[in-house]
């Protein structure tokens, strides 16, 4: 699924009151960290991950793999925290459609 900028923008502006559901901790991207984002996702279909690094480029990698293993969609990075979207069966938040 891709988003179109009205839609992430809409993800943007619901995300902005959240707080982060999963902290990463000294180990990094675990398999752990990666099921709990996973069932996060699940319950809340757009949750915030702090990733505690300065670096750009392993974060950029740790925000790769965070998307591949778990089929989520990147709507931002901002410093530390990323926001992550994936639609569940439920459909909790209902997307624009233009």
């Amino acid at each position: 699924m891709n988003l179109n900028k009205k839609q992430t923008q809409y993800l943007k502006g619901l995300a902005h009151s959240l707080k982060p559901v999963v902290l990463l901790g000294n180990n990094g991207l675990t398999e752990a960290v990666v099921a709990e984002i996973d069932f996060a996702l699940n319950h809340h279909e757009l949750i915030k991950v702090k990733i505690p690094t300065d670096d750009r480029e392993t974060k950029a990698l740790i925000v790769d793999a965070i998307c591949r293993e778990t089929n989520a969609i990147k709507v931002q990075v901002i410093g530390k925290t990323l926001v992550l979207y994936r639609e569940s069966p439920e459909k909790k938040i209902r997307i624009p459609k233009i």
